[in-house]
């Protein structure tokens, strides 16, 4: 290089990014190593040992993929994220491919899994020496007695067929034309978290490769590496570096997960391509210094309120600011600590029922706040509550219904009030149920004393909450003096594409045209409305 440009003028490395806020640091874990049978390990290194024939075992990739099943949600924050997972060669491939796809067709899982390769002889040399080559869409037709390549055209083409019935799709890989569209497919498909509107049931969870998408491909919903291969060098940093493009607070960091041991070949790419000391800068500290910094702030925090109740009692707004920064530093590193596979609960200085109690605080905190905006200069105002980092995906409407069985089939009094309690703790304590949880008490007050003890509070609730939806949207058209039918058509754009409706369609949705100076503030209550309704009874509502 020096050769061909002369002197080196600037140099803008990873540790200069990451400095920089413009990509993540790594977390980074090794799993699995080469062992004798009574125990000891082997080096990996040694050439006289079949590697090719211990890693490509299918028993020792069946444990690896139940690993996966049990893991990835923990990974990609309930599958927030997608994730890439790169193995050593096409066959290697294979096997991983139909274990995950035996496994979802026995019900142990849901995730989406695709994979891509291509035939080339670079697609399988490429593990010996730990580079990445660049994909050749040139395909081929697998003719011209190439059984082999014939062997992996047909594999790849059973699994294009799967794709197809996972998404509703034509794809085929029957020339190079049609390969390269369903490339590009599946690039929109890993990329698809990356929009507003997203379905769940448009993108890929897990995507396997051997080398494609490993050098180029920038998705930043895309978190998490599965690694089993070998990889140094440029390789490494370029495959690794697919999980660390910046998003929210939620993405604290790219997963790397490494099923060989590439300690190694990590740190000597690191140095290479950073400096020596550049390990504290570009990799996430060891799980224990997050154990000691989340106590830390737990001991910090009860300097401030030592229960979650002496929350109500801070009067003046400099207090409250002070717990409200404290806790958010908690929501942070707990964040990071989730991503640990060892993450255990009974390691922190406060319980997880303690932490929800105080999260309880902090929404109530955040709810006076949204709510009485612009009352005089308050110091909380501009302070972002960072939500998306106590969010569960799991508990939705449907989980509360499951709730709302076991209270309707309680046996006695103190069963009846554990269960109730324990129901409007979690409204109180999930952000994106608050906007539900007058309805849902409603409900719980008003209505379910009056069932039957074989009623099913599923259908009971279902009734409800579309009467309820109804009698918003009246009340709605009747505020604002809107058109039944214009309200209807604005939700259902908003809804399907997840963007604010125009303001000529808002308008134009009135029965009367507002003076000039009003339509500001008009325009902005309707839609602040439409969202608020759509939030209530559509977003979160699970499988009921």
């Amino acid at each position: 290089t020096a050769q061909l440009f002369g002197k080196c003028l600037h140099k803008y490395v990873i540790t200069d990014a990451i400095a920089d806020d413009n990509v993540l640091k790594f977390s980074i874990e090794y799993w699995g190593k080469l062992k004798r049978k009574d125990g000891s390990l082997i080096d990996e290194q040694v050439h006289t040992i079949n590697r090719k024939e211990f890693f490509e075992h299918p028993e020792r990739i069946e444990q690896i993929v139940d690993w996966v099943i049990a893991n990835h949600n923990r990974k990609t924050h309930s599958r927030k994220f997608a994730a890439l997972f790169c193995v050593s060669s096409t066959d290697a491939l294979v096997t991983y491919y139909e274990a995950f796809r035996r496994k979802r067709e026995e019900g142990q899982h849901n995730l989406r899994v695709a994979t891509i390769f291509t035939f080339q002889a670079n697609e399988e040399d490429a593990d010996a020496n730990g580079y990445i080559h660049e994909p050749d869409f040139d395909i081929g037709n697998g003719a011209n007695g190439n059984a082999p390549n014939a062997h992996k055209r047909d594999k790849l083409a059973a699994y294009v067929a799967d794709y197809n019935a996972l998404f509703g799709t034509n794809e085929s890989v029957k020339d190079g034309t049609a390969f390269y569209t369903y490339y590009r497919q599946v690039a929109k498909r890993m990329k698809a978290r990356d929009y507003d509107g997203f379905i769940p049931t448009n993108g890929i969870d897990i995507l396997l490769v051997v080398n494609m998408f490993l050098t180029g491909f920038d998705a930043k919903t895309l978190n998490t590496l599965y690694v089993d291969k070998n990889l140094k060098y440029h390789g490494l940093i370029q495959a690794y570096s697919r999980t660390n493009r910046t998003l929210d607070q939620v993405k604290s960091q790219g997963n790397i997960v490494c099923f060989r041991n590439l300690k190694g070949n990590t740190d000597t790419a690191v140095a290479l391509f950073s400096d020596k000391d550049a390990q504290e800068v570009i990799l996430i500290r060891p799980y224990e210094e997050y154990i000691a910094l989340f106590n830390q702030y737990v001991s910090e925090l009860y300097g401030i309120a030592d229960t979650p109740q002496a929350v109500d009692g801070l009067i003046s707004e400099d207090d409250q600011l002070k717990f409200v920064q404290k806790f958010r530093d908690m929501m942070r590193t707990l964040n990071v600590l989730r991503s640990f596979t060892e993450f255990r609960w009974d390691e922190l200085d406060a319980g997880e029922q303690e932490f929800e109690d105080y999260k309880s605080k902090y929404l109530d905190i955040y709810d006076r706040v949204r709510q009485n905006p612009g009352e005089g200069a308050s110091i909380i105002d501009d302070v972002d509550f960072e939500l998306e980092l106590i969010q569960r995906d799991e508990i939705n409407v449907a989980y509360i219904l499951n709730l709302l069985a076991r209270l309707h089939q309680a046996e006695s009094e103190d069963q009846y009030s554990e269960v109730k309690k324990s129901i409007m703790a979690l409204l109180g304590q999930e952000p994106r149920l608050r906007s539900k949880r007058e309805l849902i008490e409603r409900f719980i007050n008003d209505y379910m004393p009056q069932f039957t003890a074989d009623a099913v509070i599923a259908e009971e609730f279902v009734g409800y909450w579309t009467a309820e939806e109804e009698a918003a949207l009246t009340a709605l058209c009747a505020d604002e003096g809107m058109e039944r039918e214009a309200v209807d058509a604005l939700l259902r754009q908003y809804r399907f594409t997840g963007k604010e409706p125009l303001r000529d369609d808002v308008f134009g949705a009135l029965k009367a045209k507002p003076k000039l100076l009003e339509r500001k503030p008009i325009f902005e209550r309707i839609v602040s409305r439409i969202k608020d309704l759509v939030q209530t009874f559509d977003e979160d509502m699970g499988e009921l």
